[in-house]
């Protein structure tokens, strides 16, 4: 009887951090910036190449960077009949006609379809991944419910927040302890971690630094107002946390049982203590086991999180070829990494709104306005909202199947 309350009080529970509620706010954000920055770029006239007599304008370079900006109106003049015919000159046209215009030819609908490739590669090897931490005690089934999950709660909370603690909770109601649920997330933000502090120096190798940065310096977050300062602070706070969780996990497990004793010897959580304290010896032993795992374990893991990462990011890049067929693909991957930190200290659920704004600031060298802001639906749509509709469809399936595991063995491991 006790157990069976237990459960249904795990399922109100979660069911309430992961309600239909919850999505609405990411979703309303998201949207409503997409749709100002489309309305935004609908409103903005735009030029094309003209010959004879087409022509309207003329380009008279008034930023002298000898590039040709067609979304500026102030690169262009109205061209004066009494004067000599140009050879080549430019015409005035709205953003309705270049977007009714394009052609979607076979090259830009295979792009699309790459991209949406990418999101199926990415979340394989998240699941790929998981059953090499678990030593394959999820099977793939559950490896899937559980990486829609887990993006799901990241989808739905802060991103400097993300889905670690209900992910332990996913893990410790599949089967495993505590400790080594824990142990399982902990290693999981390790590498995602390590990827990210080894492909920044190789990119800024290949790229150079200043080319990362948009021109424009319009963020402005916690006093600083460089975009290059809170990227190299981000970067930095990024390796210190990795260096913790290593010290935590491989060195000293003993010093983060006495942390997390410290933690709850706070009043309001002081009668959960014991748990806690079980939690760390778990953690111990876990550490131990992971301290005794193979190289190949290890790479293999790594691995998975490589190709994983890299398919999250080229997705956009496959999106941008569906609209133009040259650009620089690196400096594209090498901007989604400088990206990323500003949306890692968003506030809002899944950096939605922040994520849309920064896509425009970041990108607008690539695309005119108006296809940038189809872009970065496209993005939003492959990269974000799939986890919402997949999150929602899986939870109850999820509680099911687990709630059956759980009235057999009684409680969670």
């Amino acid at each position: 009887m006790t157990s069976c309350f237990f459960m249904a009080q795990q399922d109100q529970d979660i069911q309430s951090k992961l309600s239909w509620k919850k999505i609405l706010l990411p979703v309303v954000l998201g949207v409503g910036v997409s749709a100002y920055l489309l309305y935004s770029a609908l409103q903005q006239p735009y030029f094309t190449e003209a010959y004879s007599d087409d022509l309207t304008h003329v380009w008279k370079d008034s930023n002298s960077n000898g590039t040709v900006d067609f979304a500026s109106p102030e690169e262009f003049s109205l061209f004066d009949e009494g004067g000599e015919l140009p050879t080549q000159g430019y015409k005035e046209v709205s953003a309705v006609t270049m977007i009714r215009e394009f052609q979607w030819t076979h090259t830009a609908l295979l792009a699309l379809f790459f991209a949406l490739i990418m999101l199926v590669i990415r979340d394989f090897f998240y699941m790929v991944r998981l059953r090499i931490l678990t030593h394959k005690k999820l099977n793939w089934k559950a490896s899937f419910q559980v990486i829609m999950l887990w993006e799901f709660a990241s989808a739905l909370t802060p991103s400097v927040v993300g889905g670690s603690s209900l992910a332990i909770f996913i893990l410790n109601r599949e089967g495993l302890s505590v400790g080594r649920s824990t142990a399982t997330v902990m290693v999981t933000a390790l590498m995602d971690e390590l990827f990210y502090i080894i492909t920044v120096p190789v990119v800024i190798l290949f790229v150079g630094i200043t080319q990362l940065f948009p021109e424009s310096e319009a963020f402005t977050i916690f006093g600083v107002n460089s975009l290059k300062s809170v990227f190299f602070i981000g970067y930095l706070f990024i390796l210190l946390l990795t260096v913790l969780i290593s010290v935590a996990l491989f060195v000293y497990p003993r010093g983060a049982k006495k942390a997390i004793l410290a933690m709850f010897s706070l009043p309001l959580i002081r009668k959960w203590r014991q748990v806690a304290s079980q939690w760390g010896d778990e953690l111990v032993l876990s550490s131990k086991e992971l301290r005794n795992e193979k190289k190949s374990y290890w790479l293999k893991a790594f691995g998975a999180t490589l190709l994983s990462w890299s398919a999250r990011y080229f997705t956009l890049n496959f999106i941008f070829l569906a609209f133009t067929g040259s650009f620089d693909h690196l400096l594209v991957y090498g901007r989604q990494l400088v990206m990323w930190v500003i949306l890692l200290i968003s506030p809002t659920p899944g950096s939605s709104g922040v994520a849309e704004l920064a896509f425009n600031e970041f990108f607008s060298y690539l695309l005119s306005p108006a296809f940038l802001a189809i872009a970065a639906v496209m993005w939003r749509l492959l990269t974000y909202m799939p986890y919402l509709a997949a999150g929602s469809a899986v939870l109850p399936t999820w509680l099911r199947r687990t709630g059956k595991s759980l009235k057999k063995t009684g409680s969670p491991a």
